[in-house]
């Protein structure tokens, strides 16, 4: 049986081009996943398209996919981490 640990999200490192690695909490992911979301409603991922409001397209994208495509030679992925033994 699978431990209720493998399934907590307290925690992400985060790899943005030309960034150093970034540990973020949940509520810090998703305000920098709505920051970029927010600028990009003209260009958003086709799984993305059709979900009405910044908040729900952060949810789907945080419960289905660890990245969002940047563009050319840019990225920006995240990776749940359990920081604590």
């Amino acid at each position: 049986m699978p431990n209720s640990l493998m399934y907590e999200e307290d925690m992400f490192v985060v790899l943005e081009t030309g960034e150093p690695e970034q540990f973020l909490s949940s509520a810090e992911l998703m305000e920098k996943l709505k920051s970029i979301l927010s600028d990009r409603q003209d260009n958003l991922p086709r799984d993305l398209q059709n979900i009405v409001g910044v908040e729900a397209q952060v949810k789907r994208l945080l419960d289905t996919s660890c990245d969002l495509d940047m563009g050319p030679d840019r990225y920006l992925q995240w990776y749940v981490v359990r920081l604590e033994k």
